[in-house]
């Protein structure tokens, strides 16, 4: 499985800097798949992660590569998707925006419980994670607002608002939609897979 994640990491990753749409809105958007890539081979060993979480990286990483490639504005089969459902904007960003919540909180899931940092509440185990969540989309914004002021008209197509003036807020709804929906779909998956490969479990104290 390592050496396929890496293949589809790396195809991915030379697919999407070849002739992208522009140059300095793909390094904005591929440089935290970067930064993320950097950090799982510094932690492999000593801080695996389950094979659930790896998948979601990946997916999320490639999200961040086409995102790079296109521009978030121009990714052709939304675009389609605008056409066939009238759509006023290309929504490719709030794709992008839901797997920000939905991948995160299983990495803040994990490192919570293999942690011990919750050890037995589910409840209090939810709510820190949605809270991260939040705290993670709302500080994206913040830099996403701090490039745009260092850097001017040249981080339009790095910010795709598309002229929407609540794009900021929906952006954090989708992230917070994303997390919800992993939480409700995936945590019985992540549980057994904690419990198989790091013999670790919500109701296990510290």
């Amino acid at each position: 499985m390592k050496y396929l994640w890496l293949a589809i990491f790396f195809i991915a990753l030379i697919w999407s800097g070849i002739n992208p749409k522009d140059t300095f809105t793909w390094f904005l958007e591929v440089i935290p798949a970067l930064i993320g890539f950097v950090i799982i081979v510094i932690s492999y060993k000593t801080f695996p992660l389950t094979p659930l979480l790896y998948i979601l990286i990946l997916i999320h990483m490639i999200i961040l590569m086409i995102g790079g490639h296109y521009t978030y504005a121009e990714v052709p089969f939304f675009d389609w998707i605008k056409d066939v459902f009238h759509q006023s904007r290309n929504n490719y960003d709030k794709l992008g925006h839901f797997m920000q919540g939905f991948e995160p909180a299983i990495l803040a899931r994990e490192i919570l419980i293999r942690k011990h940092i919750v050890t037995a509440s589910r409840a209090w185990l939810d709510y820190i994670i949605i809270s991260i969540v939040l705290g993670f989309s709302a500080f994206y914004e913040l830099v996403e607002w701090w490039v745009a002021l260092a850097t001017g008209d040249d981080a339009e197509a790095f910010l795709g608002t598309q002229g929407y003036v609540w794009d900021t807020q929906s952006d954090m709804m989708f992230a917070l939609i994303g997390g919800i929906t992993a939480l409700l779909t995936l945590s019985r998956l992540h549980d057994k897979q904690l419990k198989r490969y790091f013999n670790v479990s919500l109701s296990q104290k510290q």
